[in-house]
Order: structure tokens, then sequence, then C-alpha cells
């Protein structure tokens, strides 16, 4: 039998030997973990504590050494799962709620990954894309509220795997920026996305792959006065719902996001904005496809739109996937696609684009500061016009062009490493491609923008200048 696999089952006995001497104890009121109920002998429980112990500790052991910002979001990251232990205990000792009473149920994690988010917030840190990182990658707790295929959400495998998508961009950041720097962070961020692939996805995997199941007899979840709503009407939207603030219909949110609205701190999975049936151009009533945006950041970007035109992010004719004009947005996601359609991004600046499914092309078009993360291309990948921009390929591109831009960053997967680049009337172009060994570093190529033209047997030979290759 496996050394490591020994050890593993030997701390889960050892776990077990102590809740049950703790069992005839009387419990802290309010505190789940001590309450002498079968549900904290589970199996699951113990597997839970097993995921803390192998893949928390080694993030937060790395944040003890780094210290400041990065280890007071690891503290929160910390506490973030051990409130979803929690919630597990209470799971198995609760009815299945209704919407009024998942909205209690979750409001704990809630404000946990509430408190991670402000992190991210005001003046921008040194170690903003660790707060970034670590607040992100907290979304994936919220497999816990699935309730169902017509809920709104991703499955509970496909969710955490998702969420971590959206955490990476940030993770990549960190190891480029330390590799050759601080060890420490490098594996702070290395242990962050153990955390998550394999652990967590595993732990759902053997346990929730269909989500929480709760007792059939256990209590009813009340919801506080607060919290109180009635039903809301079907069908449900969407987890990832992308309402404003102030939203300009009267009409109740329903399914999920009445969930999170009835919640006084914000969304469990605050700050995703994803693409819902209501925005798409076909299906507004108002034809205009814009994707509504706060008051306050109307205020803010008045200004700026008033000379290019607002923001945009819509589905045009069925075919083309249209993003414009978005300024400061680290939220925008594409999720329902397939690879018929195109994505042509253009004007956008200081943004963040997800395009979460299978396109046929992508282009990105007189945009500064935009990062875009996507899965897999059929045709090509176009950047055109562009002043830094940053994109990670999770999946395969055939084609790759970089045209008339000054600063890109491409982060291949090992699905993409055959993809042929091209360049023209561009600077500054770096490939990063995974490591040799499983997890390693990032290797970074420069590509090179300088070339030596020597007339020879009547042609020119060209060869790239020696000092700008990677």
């Amino acid at each position: 039998m496996d050394e490591k696999l020994i050890q593993r089952l030997e701390s889960a006995v050892v776990r077990l030997e102590a809740l049950s001497t703790r069992f005839p104890a009387a419990a802290s009121p309010g505190d789940a973990s001590d309450v002498p109920d079968s549900a904290a002998l589970d199996p699951s429980i113990v597997a839970y504590d097993d995921l803390m112990d192998q893949y928390l500790a080694r993030v937060s052991a790395a944040a003890e050494k780094i210290g400041g910002q990065v280890l007071d979001v690891t503290k929160v990251l910390h506490e973030a799962f051990s409130v979803q232990k929690q919630l597990l205990i209470k799971v198995k000792q609760s009815q299945k709620p209704d919407i009024a009473g998942l909205a209690e149920f979750l409001k704990p994690l809630n404000e946990v990954i509430m408190k991670a988010t402000a992190m991210t917030e005001g003046r921008r840190s040194d170690f903003f894309n660790h707060l970034k990182a670590a607040a992100d990658s907290l979304s994936a707790l919220a497999w816990i509220a699935f309730t169902g295929k017509d809920c709104g959400m991703s499955m509970p495998i496909a969710h955490v795997e998702e969420s971590w998508q959206m955490a990476e961009f940030y993770s990549n950041k960190v190891l480029v920026e330390y590799r050759n720097k601080d060890p420490n962070h490098v594996e702070w961020a290395k242990s962050l996305k153990e955390l998550y692939l394999p652990g967590l996805r595993d732990y759902v995997k053997g346990f929730y792959p269909l989500g929480p199941v709760w007792s059939a007899t256990g209590k009813s979840i009340a919801p506080t006065k607060a919290a109180a709503a009635p039903p809301p009407p079907p069908p449900p939207a969407s987890l990832f719902s992308s309402e404003s603030s102030q939203p300009s219909s009267s009409k109740p949110k329903d399914g999920m996001s009445a969930v999170f609205q009835q919640l006084s701190t914000g969304n469990v999975t605050a700050g995703l904005r994803k693409v819902t049936d209501d925005m798409k151009t076909k299906n507004r009533a108002d034809r205009t496809g814009a994707v509504a945006i706060s008051e306050k950041e109307s205020r803010v970007a008045s200004h700026a739109f008033s000379k290019v035109g607002p923001p945009k992010l819509e589905l045009q004719m069925g075919r083309k996937w249209v993003v414009e004009n978005q300024i400061g947005k680290k939220d925008l996601i594409i999720e329902d696609c397939d690879a018929k359609q195109s994505v042509y991004v253009y004007g956008c600046k200081d943004s963040i684009l997800h395009i979460q499914g299978k396109v046929n092309n992508i282009t990105i078009d007189k945009c500064t500061k935009m990062g875009v993360v996507f899965k897999d291309v059929v045709a090509a990948f176009e950047i055109v016009n562009c002043n830094g921009v940053e994109v990670q390929c999770q999946g395969s591109a055939p084609t790759i062009s970089v045209d008339n831009t000054s600063g890109c960053q491409l982060y291949l997967s090992k699905d993409s490493l055959e993809t042929s680049i091209s360049t023209a009337k561009s600077s500054e172009i770096n490939v990063l491609v995974p490591g040799a060994e499983p997890g390693g570093d990032w290797v970074e190529h420069s590509l090179p923008q300088q070339y030596i033209h020597m007339f020879k047997d009547g042609c020119f030979e060209t060869t790239p200048a020696s000092h700008s290759g990677g």
C-alpha cells in the first residue's frame, strides 16, 4: 500500500479517536464542530479535515514565511474553508432549505468571501496579484450552493474547476514575478492551485459530485427576518447573476440570484459577471444589448464612454460576441458559446475577459492593459493594434497572430504548444510555457523583434538578432 495513503489513514484514525473522546462533552453554543452528532464522525467530514491538513497547511506555511498581506489573506482563506466545514456538518443535520433558508445557510460563507474581496479594493497593493488569486479562488466554495441541474450553476466538480480558472490568471502572475526572486511566493502560488486542483475538486468528486446531500429527517433552516422573503417565481436565474445594484426593473429576482439578493453583504460569488439569457440581443426587450452597470460605475466611466460609445457585451445575430468599450471591468465572462461563434473585443481598457467554451476565433483590437483567458479556438486568436495585453490559452489554438502591438504576454497550455505564432510590427512579445516537470515553473521565451538582413547569393537572408531571441 502507498506510504502516503497509509499516513493519511493513520491521520484520519487519530482524528476519529480525538472526536470520539470529545463526544460526551457539552457542546459550545453555535460551534458545530463540537456537536455530539454522527455528522462530525462522517467519513466526508474526516476527509475534509484531511484536505485542510494536506493542502491548506502548505499554503499557510508558505504565507507564514512571506508575512504581511499575503499572510492576512491566507488566514481569511483558512477561515473560509473552516466555515465550509461547519456548513457541511450542518447539511448532515438539516433538511434541504427553500430559497430564503438557503440564503441564511450561506450567509457565514458569504461574509468571509466578502472579507477577502474587500482586501483587493482601494489603493493597489504590491501584493495585489496574491490578494486577487486568493479572493477569486474562494468562489469555488460556492459549489455547496448547488441545488440541482436547473439552479443555474455548473455541476459541483465543474464549478470548482471553473472558479480556479478565474483565479489562475493572477496566480500565474505571481509565479512569473517571483520565480527568480523568492521561492516562498512560488510555493504559495503552487500550493494555492493544488488546494483546489486536485484538492477540493477531488474531495467534491469523491463525496458530493451531485451537490450536498441534505438530511431527510433533520431540522429545518429558518431564515432570519432580514432574510425572509416570499419564494420567487421560476425559472431560476444564474448563481452568477450580473444585475446592477439598482436594477431598472421592479420585477423580483428569481432563483439563485434571489438567494444572494437577500444577503445584506452581497453575493457569495461577488465580482463574477456572467452572460445570462436575458442579456443576449435576441432576448432583450430594448434590443440595445448593453450589459447593465451600476450607478457608481456609470458616473466614473461616463466621461470615458462619451466619445467612444457605451460598453457592450452581447451576442449579435447568434454568431458574434461583441465586447466593446469596457473600462476597469475585471469580471467579464462569456460562457454560453459554441464552436461556430466568434468573439470580437474592441476598445477595452484595464479589463479581464474569460471565454469559457470553444469558439471559432477571437480578435482583440485596439485594447490597452487587457487580459483574456480562453479555452479553445477552432481557427485563430488575433491581437491587433493593442498595448499591454496578457492572454492565457487553457486549451488549444492552432494559430495566434500579433500585429502592430506593443507588450504582449502569451501563456500557453501543454495542449497549445504546437500553435503557430506569427508577429508583425510588434515589440515586447513574451511567450510562457509550462516547465518540463509537472507543476514546474513557467519558462519564458522572448520572441525576436529585431532582425539581421544579409545579401547573399543574389537574395537577402534574414535571421533574428541573437540578443533578442528566447
